[in-house]
C-alpha cells in the first residue's frame, strides 16, 4: 500500500504521526498505515472520509477513522486514489 500511495502522490513526504507511518503534502497529512496481524489499517486522518464510499468499502472492516484491509485483499489503486483524492480535497477546502 505504501508503494501505491507514493505512485499516486509521488511528492508525498513520509513521516511518523501518532506512532504510525504517514504521508504528508504541503505540511498536511492525508494518509497513514498501521500493520496488524491480519490486516493493514489505512487511516485517512479524518473521520469523515470513509463514509463517502459505502459501496466500495462494504467488504472491508472499519471504524470511523480506519479501514481494515486484509493482507491478502489489498485496496485497488483506483480505490486508494479515490480515498486520497477525497482527503486531499477536504484538506484544501478546510485551509
Amino acid at each position: 500500500m505504501r508503494k501505491r500511495i507514493l505512485e499516486i502522490v509521488p511528492q508525498a513526504e513520509e513521516v511518523v504521526s501518532y506512532g504510525m507511518p504517514a504521508f504528508k503534502v504541503d505540511g498536511k497529512i492525508f494518509a497513514g498505515l498501521l500493520a496488524n496481524k491480519k490486516h493493514v489499517g489505512y487511516y485517512p486522518f479524518s473521520g469523515s472520509i470513509l463514509h463517502l464510499f459505502p459501496v466500495e468499502l462494504a467488504k472491508f472492516g472499519s471504524t470511523k477513522s480506519a479501514l481494515h484491509v486484509p493482507i491478502d485483499k489489498p485496496l485497488t489503486k483506483t480505490l486508494l486514489k479515490k480515498l486520497i483524492t477525497a482527503r486531499r480535497k477536504q484538506i484544501k477546502e478546510n485551509s
